[in-house]
């Protein structure tokens, strides 16, 4: 790829159609690459500038449209974002070179942020972890609220959003709303089942500020099937596992399971949970053999309801 491209900039009248099917047979990385950036370096800033643009917008081939992004990467023209932004949105592809490409540029934090409010799957992945790494003074409240939108892959990024947006402060704040509390139950949720993929409650040193604030806003919220469902299986993993795994005491641990169980087992939550849960649905079927059966959840064990705890 360098070689390729150093001929190319070698030579003063070589257009940048030339390289429109280039790269076709070459193994070109989607991530940043320290030799096509040092061919960047090599070459005039303006023509690599102009190089990179015309690849990005008129190459058919996604290897040398790949390339043209990684040569705009290795700049910092703010009048480029709204084309790296454009090409951004493919994000699974071009992901990782258009957040490198933003995250340079001074006016990355917002250009990000846009891209990160309309990417899923791995270019979502890309782009918040570029988020958290670039500084969140502008994104922070976007990154409490939104930043997990319930795809497995959020586990890779869940607790670089928690450290770098400060969750442990922003939810025993005093601006907690529903939005925080329901975002916050489903980073919580996924740092207890994220082992092997990012960071767990157990390597999260405020987890028993943030558990037990969370737990602690629950009870004051309407009661809907997400908030239950959530907030069961934290609790199931911390009672099922030892305090160690969710960063807590013994003592810390018992009192934030006992702070969920009795939010969970009020007569609306239960009434709740048993309306909006399709018994005939796999899921219902996993979550009531397996979390509920080990909580002991008195709307699986007592389908009658009873009285209030």
């Amino acid at each position: 790829m360098a070689a390729i491209l150093d001929v190319h900039f070698g030579r003063a009248d070589a257009p940048p159609s030339e390289l429109a099917d280039a790269f076709h047979d070459v193994d070109v990385p989607i991530h940043h690459n320290e030799h096509i950036a040092a061919a960047a370096l090599r070459a005039d800033r303006q023509r690599v500038q102009r190089t990179g643009r015309w690849l990005v917008r008129h190459s058919t081939d996604q290897c040398s449209a790949t390339v043209g992004l990684a040569l705009l990467a290795a700049g910092w023209a703010e009048e480029d974002i709204p084309l790296i932004q454009t090409i951004g949105l493919l994000s699974n592809r071009f992901g990782p070179l258009a957040a490198e490409a933003l995250r340079r540029r001074r006016a990355g934090e917002q250009a990000l942020l846009w891209l990160a409010q309309r990417v899923a799957g791995w270019g979502r992945v890309y782009v918040i972890e570029a988020l958290c790494r670039h500084g969140v003074y502008s994104s922070r409240q976007w990154l409490l609220r939104h930043a997990c939108d319930g795809d497995f892959l959020n586990g890779y990024f869940a607790g670089q959003v928690a450290t770098a947006a400060h969750l442990h402060e922003a939810i025993v704040g005093t601006e907690v709303d529903d939005d925080l509390v329901d975002h916050t139950g489903r980073l919580l949720k996924i740092m207890a089942g994220c082992r092997g993929v990012g960071m767990t409650l157990e390597h999260y040193p405020p987890a028993p500020i943030a558990l037990a604030a969370h737990a602690a806003h629950l009870g004051r919220q309407t009661p809907t099937v997400n908030r239950y469902v959530d907030a069961a299986v934290i609790a199931d993993h911390l009672a099922d596992k030892s305090p160690e795994r969710s960063g807590c005491t013994t003592e810390q641990r018992d009192h934030i399971v006992q702070q969920y169980l009795s939010v969970l087992d009020l007569q609306d939550w239960c009434d709740t949970v048993r309306a909006g849960l399709d018994r005939n649905s796999e899921f219902f079927a996993w979550f009531a053999g397996n979390v509920a059966a080990r909580l002991h959840l008195r709307a699986f064990t007592d389908p009658m309801g009873g009285d209030d705890r």
